[in-house]
């Protein structure tokens, strides 16, 4: 039987199930009939022909006088026959039903329980582990030829994730390093003094620097966003200690736009990156500080409800436009672009945001604050 393809072995389960219902079902009606037929006789005076061994007849002899009751009582009891053979026949055929559809769960579960293993083996495949993830030869047929094609396609994955890594490591130091050469001459420029300098190269110096910066913050977002995937997600992260740490190192810069930090964190714990959820954190509450009115105020509450780990982080700024809500996880969209340029950004925070939430089979959304302002909602399911 394990050697047999799944096609053949549902074939064959199929039929011997069918086989055995209808043979239990026919017996059951038959012995159903036949007690109910032979209940008629014991309302009859019923003899065999003496002479007649060889035949089926039965003769009913019946006196002149009873032939009016007897009529009547049997009228009665083959009325009530039918209506209990019917009964019956439907409470067999019911039960029969019923237990067929228990047996097909669990025969049909043991019959696709190689699909069920193969479907287990792929659910643990990540882009960290695809080398460790090759299923073995499997003795179903037809499962053994989708390993096969299944194995072939992690390679291809394997391949084109280390051009990937490849591709991100050249790009890192072919940006890095002349926007570093740039940035620590414009330093050097910077510290020194120019006393021949016009007002134009003063502006113009200025100018490049602070975008020799900001080209500079957003190739680092870009390449942390194409290595998410390769960040192992496995370590246990206390989120309340988490969520302190973060708050402590933003207080300067919530001190300089006077806006006060509250964190309200239960103690629980969460599966995932901890770098990634730290900056997943540090970028919600960051903007919530930059996007908030002085004497503003910055919420973060986490908790956990059944399955669910819930994070929020609620300002009280201006808020989002309900139509824009969707867009901002959008790479390098704007709600305020002049005011998102003087602040320093560069349009990715929330971008890399909703990816290290993706990566954490979480998700993310947006909803106003009923004291005035933002509510960014993180759901992880543990």
């Amino acid at each position: 039987m394990k050697k047999m393809s799944l096609q053949w072995r549902l074939t064959c389960i199929i039929t011997i199930y069918i086989a055995v219902i209808c043979g239990c079902l026919t017996m059951l009606v038959y012995k159903n009939g036949v007690y109910y037929i032979d209940s008629l006789k014991e309302t009859v005076d019923a003899r065999g022909d003496e002479n007649a061994d060889d035949t089926d007849e039965i003769y009913i002899s019946i006196p002149e006088d009873n032939w009016d009751a007897f009529a009547n009582d049997f009228s009665v009891q083959v009325y009530n026959n039918k209506a209990d053979y019917r009964k019956n026949s439907l409470i067999i055929s019911a039960v029969l039903a019923l237990l067929g559809g228990v047996a097909t769960y669990f025969i049909s579960g043991h019959a696709l329980r190689p699909i069920r293993e193969f479907s287990d083996k792929i659910e643990e495949v990540q882009a960290q582990n695809l080398a460790d993830s090759k299923l073995e030869e499997n003795k179903v047929k037809e499962l053994n030829q989708l390993s096969v094609s299944y194995n072939k396609m992690l390679g291809r994955l394997s391949d084109a994730f280390e051009i990937q890594r490849q591709f991100t490591a050249n790009a890192a130091h072919e940006l890095r390093t002349p926007l570093a050469l740039m940035q620590v001459q414009l330093d050097s420029y910077n510290s020194g003094q120019h006393p021949g300098s016009d007002a134009e190269t003063v502006q113009t110096i200025k100018m490049v620097t602070e975008q020799n910066d900001r080209l500079s913050k957003m190739v680092k977002t870009l390449l942390d966003m194409s290595e998410l995937q390769t960040v192992g997600r496995d370590e246990t992260i206390m989120v309340d200690a988490l969520v302190d740490e973060v708050l402590a190192d933003l207080e300067p810069l919530a001190r300089e736009k006077d806006v006060e930090l509250t964190g309200n964190c239960e103690a629980i714990t969460i599966v995932g990156s901890d770098i990634l959820i730290y900056r997943l954190v540090y970028n919600l509450v960051e903007n919530a500080i930059k996007y908030n009115h002085p004497g503003g105020q910055v919420t973060v509450n986490a908790s956990r409800k059944e399955k669910h780990v819930c994070l929020s982080v609620a300002d009280t700024g201006n808020g989002i436009p309900e139509e824009l809500r969707e867009r901002v996880f959008e790479p390098f969209f704007r709600v305020d672009k002049s005011r998102s340029r003087a602040l320093g950004g560069v349009g990715l925070g929330l971008a890399l945001v909703h990816e290290i939430v993706r990566v954490h089979d979480g998700n993310i959304t947006v909803r106003s604050n009923p004291s005035g302002g933002t509510v960014f909602e993180v759901m992880f399911t543990q």
